[in-house]
């Protein structure tokens, strides 16, 4: 979830003085062709993330893996890595150049997602994952920054959608067709051709984005972080909201980590079928989700009632029966179709959680209210959900009781039921500070 928040989010907002209005920004094809690069960018990053999702059953069988490396592999090494990363590499992408770090990043998560290719061990294929955390936790921070070198500012939100539109598109994508092609040429085969891709991208981000100038001077308060950091946590508001997030990330991550080895391994699918049909549902959720989440958020800020965390909630509440149901319907296409509101859920929440986190934090503190947010949800859950899967699947294995997936999976109901809970207090929080402000 975290690496899906932070994405449609700028964390830098400048203005230039005059003079410099027009210095170094792009127009027509050239600002087509820097769209279309950063979408490619955002796409493989999703997808390189998302391979031992779709591959893990596959991974798991040739390697002797248990449930509880599974959730390691894909839970806590990406989520240490992502969580404590992204704000240095956003800060070095800020005072130097964001096409060195951008293309850096790109080149260090693709190739680290080839040598997961020739994992022979656990330790070995844990490994690369860390590389490829390390990569893209400064991609995102480092696209926005290059958009606002290189995008005039009344283009930036065309050109911020488009780079967001590579986590659906990307999810849509490695699903589908990583499903596809590891049921016929092999699960090594799949993380070999995707980072191969991912190096083509990153040469060509280098000749596409050009030299970037610097930012001129801005008037943002140069606080420490830590410090930022705590005053907005003192909110009970933000509080309530970061609360929230933790919740969202221990429903999200066990959610995509195993719901497919779930549907494999329960109802008998092929890599195939469960890539095209999840993805496919999932990549269309993730753009109604946030388009449609967008769209009614601002509907809810204009009302002037301050009550904008409501629906999100609801939907929480609504995801977590379905999801329960999903889990223990007698067959798949059936467990599949109620799993779309816990996926339409996640993406929903999006734009309303950091807008909201925004209308708090105020001028000149959204990036750090931004990375608060990110830490909350991409840290613990990550981290920690689905190793907690793995677990409980793995003793349930061991106790010759039946389904034990499901079991651990359990968590992905209970946290929903936790996030809807919190976020309608937050709604309530909220609603008081902006009153009150």
């Amino acid at each position: 979830m975290t690496e899906i928040v932070a994405r449609s989010i700028d964390p830098v907002e400048t203005r230039a003085p005059p003079a410099a209005s027009t210095r170094g920004y792009v127009k027509g094809l050239r600002m087509a062709a820097i769209c279309m690069v950063l979408l490619l960018i955002n796409a493989f990053s999703q997808i390189d993330r998302i391979l031992p999702f779709i591959l893990a059953e596959k991974i798991k069988a040739e390697l002797s893996l248990t449930d509880t490396e599974m959730g390691l592999i894909t839970g806590l090494a990406f989520a240490v890595c992502y969580a404590l990363l992204s704000l240095p590499l956003a800060r070095a992408a800020d005072r130097g150049s964001p096409r060195f770090v951008l293309v850096s990043c790109v080149l260090i998560w693709s190739v680290m997602t080839t040598l997961g290719g020739f994992a022979a061990s656990f330790m070995f294929l844990a490994l690369t994952r860390f590389g490829v955390a390390f990569g893209e936790a400064g991609a995102v921070p480092a696209g926005h920054s290059l958009i606002v070198r290189k995008i005039m500012p009344e283009r930036r939100g065309l050109a911020i959608g488009l780079f967001a539109m590579g986590i659906p598109l990307g999810t849509m994508l490695g699903f589908a067709a990583g499903g596809a092609i590891a049921d016929v040429f092999g699960w090594r085969v799949v993380l070999m051709g995707a980072g191969a891709i991912g190096i083509l991208i990153g040469l060509l981000t280098v000749f596409i984005s050009g030299p970037t100038p610097p930012l001129p001077t801005t008037t943002m308060r140069d606080e420490p972080f830590l410090r930022t950091s705590l005053d907005l946590l003192s909110s009970p508001a933000f509080r309530w909201l970061f609360t929230g997030a933790i919740f969202l990330g221990f429903a999200g991550a066990p959610f995509y980590a195993f719901s497919i080895p779930f549907l494999i391994r329960t109802h008998g699918f092929t890599a195939t079928e469960v890539g095209v049909s999840f993805g496919m549902l999932q990549g269309l959720m993730g753009i109604i989700g946030t388009l449609g989440g967008g769209r009614w958020f601002d509907h809810a800020v204009r009302s002037g009632t301050g009550k904008v965390l409501g629906p999100p909630a609801i939907l929480f509440l609504i995801a977590s029966l379905t999801t329960t149901a999903a889990l223990f319907a007698p067959t798949g296409w059936m467990s599949i179709a109620l799993f779309v509101p816990g996926m339409l859920s996640f993406s929903f929440m999006l734009p309303w959680g950091f807008g909201a986190a925004h209308l708090i934090a105020g001028p000149g503190r959204q990036a750090q209210a931004t990375s608060l947010v990110m830490i909350g949800s991409g840290l613990a859950g990550p981290a920690l959900g689905p190793l907690i899967v793995g677990i409980v699947s793995d003793a349930a294995t061991a106790a010759d009781i039946p389904n034990g997936l499901a079991l651990g999976l359990l968590i992905v109901p209970v946290a929903s039921v936790m996030a809807g809970i919190v976020y309608l207090i937050a709604n309530q929080r909220l609603s008081h500070f902006l009153r009150q402000r």
